[in-house]
């Protein structure tokens, strides 16, 4: 009785121990927690000078914000941009923000591009991120480029020597980047633009610009890999999404366009010493009322050899699209152009797969490629697109029905499985 005595004492200290040590580690962890709240870093414009529908020039607000938090000695840094309208002229936000691993800038509000074309360098952004790791712009806010005053100037489509404008958002260098919900409208130029940029996100997106806005490409990537961008909408008045040279592993999914020009690959081939572009997925995406639908484009005379090889399109809906698949390897938008010398970009390895919808023009598949370097390995499988009810569907002739739109194939001998409309290149 006396051991079994002694024996409950023990039990009695060792829960009491057990109980202190436990209520001390939760105390511990709750500190932890705050500790890590409190070392978010916040930084709002607001602090620097900006003030919200005051029609001046924000900019240098912006730029003695930027410079805190990116110079933050904190891992975690909120840049925040409120509610209201602001009016900046052309911002770089450059890094490398040396202590600073997760760099959220949370636009609520309605930035306003300048309209004094003499503030922007050709071939620049208005707003402008380069060689950051880890940021993350959100917040719903909208990015107003005011292009409409700019477009009168863009002689780009004539003079292959013309100044650029300004793209809206541009990203340089930049790794492990997310982009999502906000809005771009009346870029003067691209409206988003990567370069040399890897492991990008963006998702819900919304991309609006008039159908004849000159160059106002939604999304355009260069030179960069592990590139995916999905669940958006874009409208506007060139390539809804265009893939440049140098790009390997984009995913591009769940994307509305229309108007636009659809996506293209392309143009390849401009410059010499171009880099390949691999690895390239489109899918589940949808087309209205696009000049094209899926579109490869390479320059006739290109000046270096160049690959683009591994792209696969599929799960494509086409609604009243001019041109739904083509691959044209004599582009030349200029007047000067060598276009009777063949294109020296190589495509090999390139799938449509699941193309359905309607097309507003007769030739609904054009595979043209070059004459000096054909394609090859090319896949369509299950591709079912009518003449849009407008150009008179299916016709029937002595109880025979013959389909109203076609294909046309150029050095090339494309491969078929499954549904085919229009009917195979013979």
């Amino acid at each position: 009785m006396y051991i079994k005595m002694e024996n409950f004492c023990y039990l009695k200290i060792f829960f009491f121990i057990f109980i202190i040590s436990s209520s001390s580690e939760a105390e511990n962890m709750n500190m932890r927690n705050r500790v890590d709240k409190s070392t978010v870093f916040l930084v709002n414009v607001l602090s620097f000078g900006a003030r919200a529908n005051d029609q001046r020039d924000h900019t240098k607000a912006f730029v003695a914000a930027w410079d805190k938090a990116c110079k933050s000695s904190s891992s975690s840094v909120h840049f925040i941009i409120p509610r209201g309208e602001f009016s900046v002229g052309p911002l770089r936000f450059s890094g490398p923000c040396t202590n600073v691993t997760n760099l959220t800038v949370q636009v609520k509000g309605h930035l306003k591009a300048s309209t004094d074309l003499s503030k922007y360098r050709s071939g620049g952004g208005w707003i402008e991120f380069g060689w950051i790791n880890g940021l993350t712009l959100t917040g719903g806010g909208t990015f107003d480029g005011q292009g409409a005053l700019a477009w009168p100037f863009n002689n780009c489509t004539s003079d292959s020597n013309c100044k650029l404008l300004p793209t809206s958002l541009k990203f340089v260098g930049m790794n492990r980047t997310v982009v999502r919900r906000i809005s771009s409208v009346n870029s003067k130029f691209f409206h988003i633009a990567l370069v040399e940029c890897r492991d990008f996100k963006g998702t819900r997106l919304n991309i609006t610009a008039p159908s004849d806005s000159p160059n106002t490409d939604g999304i355009h990537i260069e030179r960069s890999s592990n590139v995916y961008f999905s669940r958006s909408h874009i409208a506007t008045g060139d390539d809804c999404v265009s893939i440049g040279q140098g790009n390997s592993q984009i995913t591009i999914t769940s994307i509305k366009c229309g108007p636009g020009h659809g996506i293209s690959v392309g143009s390849l081939g401009k410059y010499p010493n171009e880099k390949d572009v691999k690895g390239l997925v489109v899918r589940d995406c949808k087309m209205s009322g696009t000049t094209n639908g899926i579109r490869i484009k390479t320059w006739a005379n290109s000046p270096g050899l160049s690959a683009a090889t591994n792209m696969t399109f599929e799960n494509i809906i086409m609604n009243n699209v001019t041109n739904p698949i083509i691959i044209d390897q004599s582009y030349c938008p200029f007047s000067s152009c060598a276009s009777n010398v063949p294109s020296k970009v190589k495509l090999s390895e390139i799938y449509f797969k699941n193309i359905r919808g309607t097309s507003s023009s007769r030739v609904a598949v054009q595979l043209h490629c070059s004459r000096g370097i054909p394609c090859k390995k090319v896949y369509l499988e299950n591709v079912h697109l009518d003449l849009s009810s407008s150009e008179g569907g299916r016709k029937q002739s002595r109880n025979r029905e013959y389909e109203a739109v076609s294909s046309s194939c150029r050095n090339v001998r494309a491969n078929y499985i499954g549904t085919q409309i229009p009917p195979p290149c013979h």
